[in-house]
């Protein structure tokens, strides 16, 4: 391509044209794009990943180490499969441990039967990504092992992700809306409603984070079920993250509202909501997505430490937090060192997203 085609083409492409153009050429960025929506693809249909039911405990399945997958055959045939568990228990320390049974393999199948569900809380089904030919995968498949009541890791970990995936997603959403909005109306209008929104902003960042979770966990009623606390979880999280973007956005606004282009489109009678979020907001689109990268992590970051701390979700809810309680325990993990493979997610997600924010940020510059 000519140097004159490739400046026509960048002479007429769009401003997401233009932001795709200049993302391609991050290739860690692309790499942790595709990561990222790997996870919210497993978020999405976990429980169909899940192959045994998260709250199915069995006394007898207690502290299984993890199983692996033997894909071929003695004969050398390609045939997924894994060995049954044979228990025994040690007549000195009396502790159960399980052994493989060669004589006994179990052949995988994909899209095999399971628990029940509902596909996207609509389609009840029962099929699952994972299953057993002989026998139920609770009995027999244990990818990551199980933990002290039984419970399967790897299907509550696929569970749990998408519960902190979720609160990240919808927390982030609801900030980025507060934020936009306060902080575009308290720059554009000033006055009695600047004043009023920046004392509120400095009333809440004057709280201390910690107390202030524990205040609001506390106020949360041990009866509520576990939805009730997912979503005041979310409500929580996104009250106190929207007021650093609000006091961006202000700046922004104050430095842009006297511009030619602002008062252009009042004359043209614009509305205010049309000016913010059609005029103005684009006009700093690459700062609000490096303050939405670092947020979305942010917030996935404080609903495990508030699950983890116990001020957040609690059992039954699962969560990266919650499952992460279970391995806060020493003597938890000298019997069970494979729980701790709940934080790899947590480590990946959060430097997925903030490599995703800077390629993504370093795109919609319009000065890169």
């Amino acid at each position: 391509m000519s140097d004159v085609t490739a400046e026509s083409r960048v002479a007429i492409a769009s401003q997401r044209q233009l932001i795709w153009w200049r993302f391609r050429k991050h290739k860690l960025a692309l790499v942790s794009a595709t990561i990222v929506l790997l996870f919210y693809l497993v978020a999405a249909f976990a429980d169909t990943i899940a192959y045994s039911a998260p709250f199915d405990t069995e006394a007898a399945r207690s502290y299984i180490p993890p199983q692996p997958i033997h894909w071929f055959d003695a004969e050398g045939h390609f045939r997924p499969h894994v060995f049954a568990l044979k228990g025994k228990r040690d007549p000195r320390t009396f502790k159960l441990a399980y052994a493989p049974d060669p004589s006994e393999p179990r052949d995988l199948v994909l899209f095999g039967h399971g628990y029940g569900y509902k596909l996207f809380g609509l389609f009840p089904t029962d099929r699952h990504l994972l299953g057993v030919s002989n026998g139920r995968p609770q009995d027999a498949l244990f990818l990551l092992g199980t933990d002290q009541l039984g419970r399967d890791v790897f299907s509550r970990l696929v569970l749990a992700t998408q519960t902190s995936l979720t609160i990240g997603l919808v927390g982030v959403t609801l900030s980025l809306l507060l934020g936009i909005l306060l902080g575009g109306i308290s720059g554009l209008y000033g006055g009695w409603l600047d004043l009023g929104i920046q004392r509120l902003i400095e009333i809440l960042r004057s709280i201390p984070t910690i107390p202030l979770w524990m205040g609001l966990a506390a106020a949360v009623p041990n009866t509520w079920s576990s939805q009730k606390v997912y979503f005041a979880i979310t409500i929580i999280i996104s009250l106190i993250g929207w007021t650093e973007l609000a006091r961006v956005v202000r700046g922004r606004f104050l430095a842009l509202r006297e511009e030619d282009f602002i008062t252009a489109a009042e004359l043209c009678g614009a509305s205010r909501m049309r000016i913010i979020f059609k005029h103005m907001v684009p006009s700093f689109l690459s700062h609000i997505i490096a303050a939405v990268s670092l947020a979305l992590p942010a917030m996935i970051i404080s609903e495990t430490t508030l699950s983890f701390l116990g001020l957040g979700l609690r059992p039954p809810a699962i969560s990266w937090g919650v499952l992460l309680q279970d391995a806060q325990n020493l003597q938890t993990l000298g019997l069970a060192p494979w729980l701790l493979v709940v934080a790899l997610p947590v480590i990946v997600v959060i430097l997925a997203f903030n490599f995703l924010g800077d390629g993504l940020r370093d795109a919609a510059d319009p000065y890169g």
